[in-house]
């Protein structure tokens, strides 16, 4: 068979290529068979652990404005400077923080 060389900066790695060779050992396969509970997993619910986090991180992304939001709209009631208009006072609010960190 042929051998390949794959490089990388710290490591080097021959391969052979053997054309129509089985694994003996399972051990060699290195997980990369259909029988693997990851590739069962993705071809079985990929698409809904996908949308499931596409909605998650949505929501979170949405809080995240809207506490922000709140928190500076909190500032300007208690007649604090804008953040526009180079306040700074929205970095002691407890709700601000809250939508940051979301």
């Amino acid at each position: 068979g042929s051998l390949i060389t794959l490089s990388c900066l710290s490591h080097r790695v021959v391969c052979q290529v053997i054309s129509g060779a089985v694994p003996a050992d399972p051990a060699q396969d290195n997980g990369t068979s259909d029988s693997s509970w990851i590739t069962r997993l993705e071809n079985n619910y990929g698409f809904y652990i996908g949308l499931g986090l596409a909605v998650f991180s949505s929501f979170l992304i949405g809080s995240s404005v809207i506490l922000k939001k709140k928190g500076l709209l909190r500032l300007v009631e208690k007649g604090g400077t804008r953040a526009g208009d180079g306040g700074h006072g929205y970095l002691k609010d407890w709700l601000w923080w809250a939508g940051l960190l979301t």
